[in-house]
């Protein structure tokens, strides 16, 4: 049988090369395509490689007569209706592992960048202003981080802070005993994270569950000048709820690298409003959803994903 595969995205040559190599793959490669020229043209595929852009909803699915698999070049699963893919029996492969240490990477450089007033620094000697006491950071060791889902990318940071000498407490609602190989790290509740952590950093998948998982309630509790770290779903978080608790003083700071609506020209005046406000405020880093985007994550992702073919 010959295996069709539309490529709906930039990937790694390395998996372009594999699959031409293969003698039942014919490839179709259009990075470019958009969601409607595909919903046109997936009845005659019977692969397709797809990111964030191209969501397989239901209506998209219903259309797919002869799909056999899905590859999401990642780990965010909310763009598919696994389901319904089910049903259509239809294989659904992804690479949660290949951008772990990237995310991990990630969140810590923004987390250090916020305790040492980094991005603020460098505007300020750029424009000559030479401000030491304004800028005066504070240090991670002796701080308690609380990570919240403890999968691939939770684990990932937390092997990272080893030898940091904070205090690290993980909790994940789906799993218990699974520490055993960082000795370091205390299994926790979330409530217990809440109430102690210097720093909690987010490491969750978008369902219904988690969904808004940060919200007024969350963050009324957390302890005083808790700083907040998302590398994960934008809307884990309800955004006006950070705004405010930032605002008023509660979180000391947030660093995001995704966000609610991360389409900047469908943004309404109101999204607009806050947006700016939120990412003009000194004590908020943020970054246009790259944490797993690294050069060594996208050769990572690709070979997982051409294993899984």
């Amino acid at each position: 049988m010959m295996f069709n595969v539309l490529v709906t995205d930039d990937v790694h040559p390395f998996l372009l090369e594999k699959m031409n190599e293969h003698k039942n793959i014919k490839v179709y490669y259009r990075p470019k395509i958009s969601w409607t020229e595909a919903l046109a043209i997936i009845d005659q595929y019977e692969g397709i490689i797809v990111n964030s852009k191209m969501i397989c909803n239901k209506e998209f699915l219903s259309k797919a007569k002869n799909l056999k698999f899905i590859a999401r070049l990642g780990s965010g699963l909310d763009i598919i209706d696994l389901p319904f893919a089910k049903e259509k029996n239809i294989n659904v492969y992804s690479a949660p592992g290949g951008n772990a240490n990237a995310v991990a990477e990630h969140a810590m450089g923004m987390l250090l960048s916020l305790a040492n007033h980094l991005n603020r620094s460098h505007q300020q000697v750029s424009n000559l202003v030479w401000n030491r006491e304004q800028n005066r950071g504070f240090e991670l060791q002796g701080k308690t981080i609380g990570i919240i889902g403890f999968g691939n990318n939770g684990s990932a940071l937390g092997s990272k802070l080893t030898g940091w000498g904070m205090k690290v407490l993980a909790y994940d609602k789906y799993k218990t005993n699974y520490l055993k190989d960082y000795p370091y790290i205390e299994e926790s509740s979330q409530e217990e994270i809440l109430e102690k952590a210097d720093i909690i950093s987010l490491h969750v998948q978008l369902t219904e569950e988690t969904h808004h998982l940060v919200n007024e309630d969350f963050l009324s509790k957390c302890k005083q000048d808790c700083i907040i770290i998302n590398t994960s779903r934008g809307k884990n978080i309800d955004t006006p709820a950070l705004l405010k608790y930032l605002k008023n003083g509660k979180i000391k700071a947030a660093a995001l690298d995704v966000f609610e609506n991360e389409k900047t020209n469908t943004y309404t005046k109101e999204e607009i409003e806050m947006y700016s406000e939120l990412l003009s405020l000194p004590n908020v880093i943020g970054s246009p959803h790259v944490a797993g985007w690294t050069v060594e994550s996208k050769l990572k992702i690709a070979e997982i994903i051409w294993e899984q073919i």
